[in-house]
């Protein structure tokens, strides 16, 4: 079983995707993110943060539902959009959730357009989505998981301001941070906008014990 009471529609997606064990990040953060408890994940590349990401997001919204986006991930640039749209679209097959991407080279009319359709994941680049948040692009108060994946990287940039004003205007959604690193920025801004966040660190060791202890 890959992890417990999972999704059966999001678990053929993962079998057929050839994903039969989860990462120790992937394993130990599912009941907090599930329990919607506000939380910072840190952990190196190559240890599963993004398929994290992808199935806790269709694990919490199962089916499309209303026009609204209900999970919004704000990742740092156009590749890292593309890539999370593929994870979802090929974890997600088996239901019928939407997933739209933006970024800054794309058509902001446009996308409006297409989100308005109805969509149930919205991911973006903090540019993009921070315009579309000011220009009541669609209503933020739907939204039950805030994820901002590379946490480290886009702050290091000072995307601070925007992620706090996009934060700042939703009334209540699960705020999750994925990082590479727990950096003063990251650790500061989830003393800004999160509510007794839960904090999980790991190492790849982490992992290398965990895959020993499957064999």
């Amino acid at each position: 079983m890959f992890l417990k009471k999972i999704n059966t529609d999001l678990l053929e997606g993962l079998k057929e995707a050839g994903l039969t064990e989860p990462t120790i990040v992937q394993k130990k953060t599912f009941g907090t993110i599930k329990s919607g408890a506000d939380c910072v994940i840190s952990a190196p590349d190559g240890m599963g943060k993004s398929t994290a990401i992808v199935i806790n997001a269709i694990q919490r919204l199962e089916k499309a539902f209303e026009q609204s986006p209900r999970a919004l991930v704000i990742v740092q640039d156009k590749a890292k959009v593309l890539e999370m749209e593929g994870l979802f679209k090929q974890y997600a097959k088996y239901t019928d959730l939407r997933v739209y991407g933006v970024y800054e080279q794309g058509d902001i009319d446009y996308d409006k357009n297409q989100i308005s359709v109805g969509i149930d994941v919205l991911i973006g680049t903090p540019g993009t989505l921070s315009d579309m948040f000011s220009s009541a692009g669609f209503d933020v108060n739907r939204l039950k998981m805030f994820i901002l994946d590379d946490a480290n990287v886009i702050l290091k940039v000072r995307h601070d301001t925007k992620v706090m004003r996009m934060s700042d205007g939703i009334v209540k959604t699960q705020r999750i941070f994925f990082t590479d690193d727990i950096t003063e920025r990251v650790e500061s801004l989830a003393d800004r906008i999160m509510i007794e966040p839960l904090f999980f660190e790991f190492e790849e060791e982490d992992n290398k014990e965990a895959q020993e202890e499957q064999e």
